[in-house]
């Protein structure tokens, strides 16, 4: 039996606003869902990686970066437990 749960298939650059849809597994949305999280978790990790390389952030302006790598090391594990 497939279940069907709510996923990001990312922002409009526009109107800044999320666009979810409700994906089944093994479906296009689903597919479409997961390479938008690995791209931003690409994204993201290139990002913090050049902040860490460049070691100038304060504490402060490291832990912003945390609920960011948590949301996608947590979307990325959804992948990997479904597949």
């Amino acid at each position: 039996m497939s279940t069907s749960r709510l996923r990001s298939l990312g922002v409009d650059p526009i109107s800044g606003k999320e666009a979810l849809a409700s994906t089944r597994s093994d479906g296009l949305l689903e597919a479409l869902a997961e390479a938008q999280a690995l791209k931003a978790a690409t994204v993201l990790l290139t990002v913090v990686g050049a902040v860490l390389e460049a070691g100038k952030a304060s504490d402060t302006e490291l832990a912003a970066f945390v609920p960011s790598l948590c949301a996608a090391l947590e979307e990325c594990v959804g992948i990997m437990a479904v597949d």
